[in-house]
């Protein structure tokens, strides 16, 4: 991907610069006249490239930028996380900037579930004791029933008996047979009537317990059935429960009675509007997600219900958080570990910020840090200006290169006593760090000045010269960026002598990611051990022991 981008944007800056070039010549014909001095000329990918004619770079061949009489160069506009262009590239990019705002955040949440029927609404009728259907009243599935309507006509010799003795009974007995009665099926208003009731008549009716759709039908007329055998089946289906899952991700947003909108493939042209009415608080581990339940009117529309039960069904969560700083979601980079955005510094300089974020909305996402209100990020053409950071950092900064060293044919035992000395102070060193232990390393580099200023003069070993300043330091950070300067000049210094035979014994490792410890520097560092001891990377201590390999002579 970063290569990709490295192409597109070297094909894009060459583009420009080559169709400016004719505007170029003729502002430099202006500048001449006096009306705007061109200080020189330099290269918008390798500003160290510099001129004082017109002409193109020797790196890359795009066309210098000529800077003017009151303008900042381009090697002048910040560190390393700052891209500087051009009024001409800021065109042909068609950069675009949004400033960052406290504001709400909105998010349309989709779901998907199922239609189901109201649990606190659904009955099963079953048998209180054994008996036999004589008539059915409603007999088939579907039927829309009211409380209390009779569903069918029941005989039973055990219920007919108790009705007979309420009938004939008084005072407390009769209140007791009614007990009875209520434990075998009748409904209050059922009993309230057996006095009334015919002295021939055999068989009780079984009554609707609330109103409802019939969804089963178990018994036919004519049937004998038992004690607590399922009769009839009832749901009610004036209100719909839509059940779907809420991933953790989603967690955050989700609250009780915000609004549902859900539609149907059943009913295209419709849809049903309810609220949250119950969030599950059992987590599914193994989805990481849990049940939420809306709660929809389901009217009766000539004769049936809208919403049939256990359809699929869609829905669309209305989400929004409190006022928050917010970026729009185009500004916002993840193409690594790290989000990241670019922010407008004026004079043609773009700064990258590393952000922390959080919630994301439709349009724009949550900043819990790395930009402050009033920020202007860059919503377009941000990707072209992180491929030109990536190739400012492989490409704008020199590597460091220690001076190779010529190796003498014999050395001398003052030289040969010296680079022991060396290697001596420079494996404690290392060992210290690879044991994160502060206090051994200050006490261990204190005589690194010495034996290193005294090895790089009898080798005369400039850049090893300029790495030997150690006095002291409060914190393993700055004690490994001032080790890792020294270590690589020393391993450099002493590899040609090792090869040429000039060296005590000694181990030279390499880590291939020290810029991850080491903010700013290559991704590659060696270091220096004896003694055939086990590696231990003395760049990242006990977090990363052994990231490294041995270099072999």
């Amino acid at each position: 991907m970063k290569t990709l981008l490295t192409i597109l944007i070297t094909a894009l800056l060459a583009a420009a610069a080559t169709w400016f070039a004719l505007k170029k010549s003729e502002t430099t014909s202006t500048a001449d006249t006096g009306e705007r001095k061109v200080l020189y000329y330099q290269s918008a990918m390798h500003p160290w490239i510099k001129s004082d004619k017109p002409g193109r770079c020797t790196i890359c061949g795009m066309e210098l930028t000529p800077v003017y009489e009151g303008e900042k160069g381009l090697d002048e506009t910040g560190g390393e996380n700052i891209v500087a262009l051009t009024q001409n590239q800021i065109q042909v990019l068609h950069v675009q900037t949004v400033e960052a705002k406290t504001r709400p955040l909105v998010r349309t949440l989709r779901v998907a579930g199922m239609i189901d029927d109201n649990a606190m609404r659904h009955r099963i009728m079953s048998a209180y004791v054994d008996g036999r259907v004589d008539r059915l009243y409603v007999n088939y599935i579907g039927a829309e029933v009211s409380e209390g309507q009779p569903l069918a006509e029941f005989y039973s010799p055990t219920l007919l008996q108790a009705e007979r003795e309420y009938r004939q009974l008084g005072g407390e007995l009769k209140k007791n047979t009614g007990l009875r009665l209520r434990q075998m099926g009748l409904t209050p208003a059922q009993i309230e009537v057996l006095d009334q009731k015919p002295a021939d008549a055999l068989t009780s009716q079984i009554l609707a317990p609330i109103s409802g759709t019939v969804v089963s039908q178990a018994v036919y007329e004519g049937q004998y059935v038992a004690t607590g055998q399922q009769l009839f089946e009832i749901a009610d289906f004036s209100t719909m429960w839509f059940m779907f899952r809420a991933y953790e991700q989603d967690m955050p947003w989700i609250k009780i009675g915000q609004s549902v909108t859900v539609t149907t493939p059943s009913l295209p042209d419709k849809s049903f509007t309810g609220k949250i009415a119950f969030i599950d608080p059992n987590f599914d581990e193994a989805t990481r997600s849990t049940k939420v339940r809306v709660e929809l009117a389901n009217p009766l529309v000539n004769g049936r219900r809208e919403l049939l039960h256990r359809l699929y069904a869609d829905g669309m969560v209305e989400l929004e958080a409190p006022s928050t700083l917010t970026v729009p979601r185009s500004a916002v980079i993840e193409t690594g570990p790290q989000a990241v955005v670019y922010i407008d510094q004026g004079g043609g300089a773009y700064e990258q910020a590393v952000l922390k974020t959080g919630r994301r909305g439709d349009m724009h996402i949550e900043v819990l840090s790395g930009l402050k209100e009033g920020d202007a990020v860059v919503t377009n053409g941000n990707l072209l200006i992180d491929g030109q950071a990536e190739m400012n950092r492989a490409f704008m900064t020199p590597p460091e290169t220690p001076t190779p060293v010529t190796v003498q044919t014999a050395l001398n035992e003052e030289q040969k006593k010296s680079i022991t000395e060396f290697i001596k102070v420079a494996e404690t060193m290392a060992a210290a760090l690879a044991k994160d232990d502060l206090a051994a390393f200050n006490k261990a580099s204190e005589p690194a000045m010495d034996v290193t200023g005294a090895m790089a003069k009898l080798l005369k070993l400039g850049d090893l010269d300029k790495a030997r300043h150690f006095h002291g330091f409060d914190d393993l950070k700055a004690a490994r960026t001032a080790f890792h300067k020294f270590s690589v000049a020393a391993t450099a210094a002493l590899e040609p002598l090792r090869k040429a035979g000039q060296t005590p014994e000694f181990q030279i490792y390499e880590c291939p990611m020290v810029d991850e410890a080491i903010p700013g520097v290559p991704k590659k560092a060696r270091w220096i051990q004896t003694g055939g001891r086990a590696m231990a990377n003395p760049f990242f201590g006990a977090e990363m022991l052994e990231c490294g390999k041995e270099i072999k002579p």
